[in-house]
Formats: C-alpha cells, sequence, structure tokens
C-alpha cells in the first residue's frame, strides 16, 4: 500500500488553516504549523532558520502556506516585520522546495492592486499596491515565482469565516451590541468564505497528486474569490438580514474612516482564469455567506 504523502500545513491556526485542516485531512497526513506550536510543529516565518528546519524535519510531499502578516494598518509602522514574513518567507520556502520539485499553494491578496480598475482585475494586470501588506504580498509572490518550486498562488479577498478574526464576526458583535452602526460604502470588493478557499485548494492539490495538474505549464497566479461584488456597507447589510438584527447600519465614506493604510477603492477579481485551465466556477458572495450562516 503507498504511503499517503505527507502535506506541511502553514498557519494552520488561522481562519483559512482551520477550514484547510479538515479539506486536506482525506489527502494524506497533515503536519499542522503555527507560530506557537500548539499541535505539531512550531515555525516563526520571520526567522529564515525556522522556516529551513521546518521544511528539513518535515520532508514534505506538499505545502500549504497559509500565514501572512495580515495587520494591514500596523504593517505601515512595522514595514520590515511584513516583509519578511510576506515577502522574504515565500521567497525561501521556494528555494527550499524548488530542488525536490515539492508543490507548493500560497495565498496572496486583492490589496496587490491599486484599486482604480473599472472592471474586474485579471492575473495579467499590473499589479500596483498602496500600502505595505500590498506591497510585501506582491513582493512575496514575484519571489516564489522566481524560486522555480512547482507553486500554485492564490489570490482572494474579503476572507471571512466561523473561526478566527474577520467582518463577519466582528458585525455580528458589533450588531448586537450597538443600536447604530457606520460602515464604509465606497470600497468594492468581493467576500470570500474562508471554506471555498479551503475546498477550492484541495481539489486543486488532489490533482497536483495525482499528475492530472502539470505545474510547469499551469502553475502561477489564479484569482479566488466568491462571485459577484459589493461594499463593506452591503456585506454588512447582508450579515444584518440573515442574522435578524435590529442595528442601524449607516453607510460612509472612506475619509470619514481614517485609517494608518489606504485602502483600494476597487479590488474585485476575475475568476475567470480558474474556470477556464481547471473548470471550477465559483458561487456567488451571499450564496457562500448564506450556507456558512447556516452552520452557526
Amino acid at each position: 500500500m503507498k504511503t499517503p504523502p505527507t502535506l506541511l500545513l502553514i498557519g494552520a491556526d488561522g481562519q483559512v488553516g482551520w477550514e484547510l485542516q479538515r479539506t486536506l485531512a482525506p489527502l494524506g497526513r497533515v503536519v499542522r504549523a503555527t507560530l506557537d506550536g500548539r499541535w505539531e510543529q512550531a515555525v516563526n516565518l520571520a526567522d529564515a532558520e525556522s522556516l529551513a528546519r521546518l521544511v528539513r524535519a518535515t520532508q514534505p510531499d506538499a505545502v500549504i502556506n497559509a500565514a501572512a502578516y495580515t495587520a494591514v494598518d500596523k504593517a505601515e509602522s512595522e514595514p520590515d516585520l511584513a516583509q519578511r514574513v510576506n515577502g522574504d518567507a515565500p521567497g525561501l520556502l521556494g528555494r527550499l522546495l524548488a530542488e525536490r520539485r515539492v508543490p507548493v499553494i500560497h495565498y496572496s491578496t486583492d490589496f496587490v492592486f491599486s484599486g482604480e480598475a473599472e472592471h474586474p482585475y485579471r492575473e495579467d494586470d499590473e499589479p500596483r499596491p498602496i500600502n505595505v501588506y500590498g506591497a510585501t504580498k506582491l513582493d512575496g509572490e514575484n519571489r516564489l515565482l522566481d524560486s522555480g518550486a512547482p507553486a500554485l498562488i492564490l489570490r482572494t479577498s474579503w476572507v471571512y469565516g466561523r473561526y478566527g478574526q474577520n467582518f463577519l464576526l466582528t458585525m455580528q458583535r458589533l450588531l448586537r451590541e450597538r443600536d447604530e452602526l457606520k460602515v464604509v460604502d465606497d470600497q468594492i470588493g468581493a467576500p470570500t468564505w474562508a471554506r471555498l478557499l479551503a475546498e477550492v485548494s484541495a481539489q486543486l492539490l488532489y490533482r497536483v497528486l495525482r499528475g492530472d495538474i502539470d505545474l510547469k505549464t499551469q502553475g502561477g497566479l489564479y484569482h479566488v474569490t466568491g462571485g459577484g461584488q459589493t461594499s463593506w456597507w452591503g456585506f454588512a447589510r447582508a450579515i444584518q438580514e440573515a442574522s435578524g438584527l435590529n442595528c442601524r447600519l449607516l453607510p460612509i465614506p472612506s475619509r470619514d474612516y481614517p485609517s494608518p493604510a489606504k485602502r483600494p477603492a476597487y479590488s474585485v477579481l476575475d475568476n475567470g482564469r480558474l474556470r477556464e485551465v481547471f473548470g471550477l466556477a465559483l458561487p456567488g458572495w451571499e450564496e457562500s455567506l448564506a450556507q456558512c450562516l447556516a452552520e452557526a
């Protein structure tokens, strides 16, 4: 009987990593790595030697990197740390895996774009980040692609779920606590359920491990988000309606909610390449939200 492949999941305790633990389980032996080492392995992506030790110790057959520095505003005051985690670490990971041709799935963000487009961004549109977080994530993309490792880089947006820290859970708490809530209405994007992202990742990895996907010709960048688009206020309104809460929601412009990091005004991603290459058509964000809330 063939030994099940070893799948190294970095960032297993994040909202996407939490879902990946379940979706990857049928594919092989999942080795979970977190910053605090609460499960099998500890890793600090800001420390190059820590990452190298992890790869040597686990000898994975595939790697899924769901870890990142995601504090968008804090990154403005911690650019070096954000760069080490989001920029340097993916490049090093790629170099560690390239020689053995170990496949890696890595996640990136809609924030690599400036938000000035008038159509959903495709993978070949020019990235132009407007904050430190986006710039470091773009650098990580480029370093991983340049490493020579067989890689799938999945850009996503506005990720939420039942676990971790995200807009859905924050809104549910605030809608219960307050009589009135102001939410930005001039930033447009696509909410993406962490479960959906994890399921797509598992499907792709299964086909990679079977040899049905050749990452030499089919690897690289893909956009994976919920279908359609909305504003943060529209997202909050959908959460409110589904939850039956009576808080008054007020739409406001971004200028009324200043933050250290600039956000793209429009960061909708086009999922067309995922459908064209792999035949995967993603549901609309409203459908995914309804499924997520039905599990509560």
